[in-house]
């Protein structure tokens, strides 16, 4: 009688079970998933059922795909929030045909809320689809088509009038783009920061004055290998985004010389990057005055074959510019041991972390031991084609590197992309 008596209790002592999804809304769902910091959490999220999976679908910001018209449709039907799309091709890897006009018109009718789109290397894409771009993706903040080889100044004013609020634009590459095209930015997109233009060869230093009458907000212009464009370019960018430029790079840009460095010292006193390999006419006398205007902000320089460059200068530039981080002075072959006579003390401290002195035949194994005195964060040094500078010969003078610091002897390291 006790055993039924037990039975009959546990059949009254009912549990209830409650299901998560009864409990939460969708609000509180989309609260977890936005504490949630690692991409890989929120994939997870998705797989625990079709709600959730709906909810991560609509919250995501970002997709990197390989997708024609049909599956970009059905793309855009799922992540109706997608503010990021990368449809990128790598150089090494790219699928035929890759992105077309057709996909970019898809892109701009299905993805209304894109702010970042890019293209890199869809060497299928021409103006037609940038049109698209430009007529309906007026929200659009950030456009990479570098490499793009087949869009011109039509395609791109497209976006520059449909876009205003354009601040991001790449073109590397991109050889028939011109000075209409700077037009086009300075009337509709001022709100530009980052530029990008390394190998545009028919930008102008008319161009280029045009475009900052503009776009005055400028942080960051890439101009490496712009081979017409010179000093009276370069001085109305540093007058016209003075209180805004960081980075500028001029690589192989063979016309530029001492007057363009000399107006950057003279009005762009926030400037970080400074790139100027290949520029054999800048001398000493200004990156003297750059190194005493930008002494607090200038962290990474770039002045490989620069000729005319020489101990007095290197000298200015280290006992100033105590915030760099990274210097390329290779194949000034100027350079001796002398650029370094103020280091090596206690109280001289440099927070460099990449040095490349390749290609310096007068520097010597005591230039680099007075280096290592005052280089104690040093990660990387480049020392290949040095004749006076071997393995041995440091070993045998006793320098001391730092624990994790990589010395490139004779080329068999990577070299650190940070000044490309």
């Amino acid at each position: 009688m006790a055993g039924a008596g037990d039975d009959s209790h546990l059949q009254n002592d009912v549990v209830s079970v409650h299901c998560i999804n009864d409990s939460l809304g969708d609000d509180e769902l989309r609260a977890v998933l936005s504490r949630l910091g690692d991409d890989k959490d929120k994939e997870v999220f998705g797989l625990v059922c079709k709600r959730w999976l709906r909810i991560q679908s609509t919250e995501r910001k970002k997709l990197c795909a390989r997708a024609g018209p049909h599956m970009l449709r059905r793309i855009a039907s799922r992540f109706t929030r997608l503010h990021e799309l990368d449809l990128s091709q790598s150089v090494s890897r790219s699928f035929y045909p890759g992105v077309t006009d057709s996909d970019l018109s898809v892109i701009a009718t299905a993805f209304s809320c894109l702010r970042i789109l890019n293209l890199q290397n869809c060497k299928g894409i021409t103006d037609k689809g940038l049109a698209a771009i430009g007529s309906s993706l007026s929200s659009l903040q950030s456009l990479d088509v570098s490499y793009c080889r087949k869009i011109t100044d039509k395609g791109l004013s497209a976006v520059a009038e449909g876009c205003h609020d354009l601040r991001i634009l790449h073109l590397s590459g991109c050889r028939f783009v011109s000075d209409s095209l700077m037009k086009a930015l300075s009337e509709n997109c001022h709100n530009v920061e980052e530029i990008g233009l390394q190998g545009c060869t028919n930008i102008t230093n008319s161009g280029l004055s045009v475009m900052v009458e503009g776009c005055r907000r400028i942080k960051h212009l890439d101009i490496n290998k712009c081979i017409n464009i010179g000093d009276i370019g370069i001085s109305s960018v540093s007058e016209a985004c003075s209180l805004t430029l960081m980075t500028l790079k001029l690589l192989d840009c063979y016309k530029v010389g001492d007057d363009s460095i000399l107006s950057l010292a003279n009005h762009c006193k926030n400037l970080e990057t400074l790139v100027i390999g290949g520029c054999r006419n800048i001398s000493d006398e200004s990156m003297k005055s750059l190194a005493a205007s930008c002494s607090n902000s200038l962290r990474k320089l770039r002045m490989d074959w620069c000729l005319n460059i020489t101990d007095s200068s290197l000298d200015c530039i280290l006992s100033k510019c105590r915030e760099l981080e990274v210097l390329d002075i290779g194949c000034c072959e100027e350079l001796t041991d002398a650029a370094f006579q103020q280091l090596g003390s206690d109280n001289f401290m440099l927070g460099m972390k990449i040095l490349k002195v390749s290609n310096c035949p007068k520097i010597t194994v005591e230039g680099i031991k007075k280096l290592m005195k005052s280089c104690k964060f040093l990660e990387y040094l480049d020392v290949r084609s040095c004749p006076l500078i071997t393995k041995a010969g440091c070993e045998e003078a006793g320098i001391q590197f730092p624990e994790s610091c990589k010395i490139n002897f004779t080329g068999s390291l990577a070299e650190p992309d940070v000044l490309l």
